[in-house]
């Protein structure tokens, strides 16, 4: 990444690989994308019934790292178990009314939901592929939710959450990426069982079957707003052209204000870009979003540790003063339920963010951004800037000097604060709040409003 100046920002970071939209179009939506914050992304299929990792340990490029259970079999017959869990893929507990509810009250404003992930199992009805949550295969099939993608997405939509369809370019279950042979007796990696240069045919017949998914999902599943792709990998520079600029050039014509985010790719197909598991150390200058889990890893573990309140909300403000959105993961479990402790931190989420949410949504970065214990965001056309304040002093200096600050306000009780001018800020002493049980016991932030001119 390179320093650079974005809008007269000095200080955030420009990664080199970006390219920004020319359509004014998608140059609108990347602002409504940067006023959400926050999203909730969900990994969910055939995976969750082991509690182990999703997809990687079909690779077995990925084995020593993916399987992660002590099992005494071998890698073929291992592979061909894994195949068969859509036979046992029953989420008879399956109510999205209640997923999208838990996401309205805890403050969420986007779903990220794995329509496919690499396994090529899809949770939609898929008219390309009989490996689906809809085929009789799969038990699930006869219940009146089995399109649990349609279900998913109408059911967010009636709370006015937005919907991203995450999409895995790698498919490990169609023949025209892995070759049946290769899958079933030959070493497993994560792109494609032959050099697509050497194989065209067979290779077009891959970009064909996936461009036939992604319209599918556009064309028949209402409206989507972000275009979610993964698997890096899967890109010209690899030899693994799927022709994505095109593919998105088509789902435009149906949508015209979707999102593309090409995660790793760079290009026009890169609306924005996805840290995952991370929160970069410096502002960034464009749309970005970082991708971690509310747990240890995206897919539902049994014996799963979730962070704090406390650490994802101190996780929010930082990437938040960082330009950025959270999209926090949580798993729901095999039977379709979420797990009660990710219930209870999306509530005392949505508690804390009832109360301090005009500090955090519809707001831009803000110099200093992160100093002195204080975290900053603005909201240009309201002339406020907020001051998320983690220290231990009742008597802080806030570091503001970008303009002139006309009134201080304690946003816990909306309480006017007393200040002065200093050198090197604005410094004032205020009383600190009493941790709410709406959000947990723990103190959180103080938070203050700033008016300036």
């Amino acid at each position: 990444m390179a320093e650079n100046v974005i809008d007269g920002v000095h200080g955030a970071l420009q990664p080199e690989h970006y390219v920004k939209p020319e359509q004014p179009r998608i140059l609108e939506r990347l602002e409504w994308f940067m006023d959400q914050k926050l999203a909730l992304m969900m990994h969910w299929g055939i995976y969750s019934q082991l509690g182990m990792v999703e997809s990687w340990a079909l690779s077995d490029q990925d084995a020593e790292w993916s399987r992660n259970i002590d099992w005494e079999i071998d890698s073929k017959t291992f592979k061909e178990e894994y195949k068969n869990l859509n036979r046992s893929f029953n989420p008879i507990r399956f109510e999205p009314q209640k997923w999208a509810n838990a996401a309205y009250d805890g403050g969420f404003k986007y779903l990220i939901f794995t329509t496919k992930h690499h396994d090529g199992f899809c949770m939609w009805d898929s008219k390309f592929t009989n490996y689906k949550v809809t085929h009789s295969s799969c038990p699930f099939y006869a219940n009146k939710r089995a399109d649990i993608a349609a279900h998913t997405f109408e059911a967010f939509r009636r709370k006015g959450i937005g919907i991203a369809a995450y999409f895995s370019k790698a498919d490990w279950h169609t023949p025209y990426y892995w070759a049946d042979n290769q899958f079933k007796s030959g070493f497993t990696s994560r792109g494609p069982s032959y050099i697509p240069a050497e194989q065209p045919e067979l290779w077009d017949k891959f970009v064909q079957f996936t461009h036939n998914q992604v319209m599918e999902l556009v064309t028949q599943y209402g409206k989507i707003d972000i275009l979610w792709f993964d698997a890096g990998w899967v890109c010209p520079p690899a030899g693994q052209d799927i022709k994505i600029e095109e593919l998105i050039q088509k789902a435009r014509r149906v949508q015209p204000w979707l999102i593309s985010a090409d995660r790793t790719c760079g290009g026009i197909a890169e609306n924005y870009i996805t840290p995952e598991q991370s929160v970069p150390k410096s502002p960034i200058a464009v749309p970005w979003e970082s991708c971690i889990s509310m747990g240890n890893g995206f897919a539902y573990s049994y014996d799963d540790n979730y962070k704090s309140t406390k650490t994802l909300l101190h996780l929010l403000i930082d990437i938040v003063a960082k330009g950025g959105n959270l999209a926090l993961n949580v798993a729901p479990q095999p039977d379709g339920r979420l797990p009660r402790p990710a219930l209870a931190r999306m509530k005392e989420m949505g508690a804390w963010l009832k109360q301090y949410g005009e500090a955090i949504y519809d707001t831009r970065i803000c110099v200093p951004f992160v100093k002195d214990n204080c975290y900053f965001t603005q909201n240009v056309r309201k002339g406020k800037v907020y001051v998320f304040y983690i220290g231990e002093s009742d008597i802080c200096i806030i570091p503001y000097t970008d303009k002139k600050v006309t009134s201080v306000k304690n946003m816990t009780d909306n309480s006017k604060i007393d200040f002065i001018q200093h050198p090197n800020g604005v410094k004032f002493s205020f009383k600190t709040s009493t941790p709410s049980n709406l959000y947990g016991s723990e103190h959180i932030a103080e938070v203050f409003e700033l008016d300036v001119e």
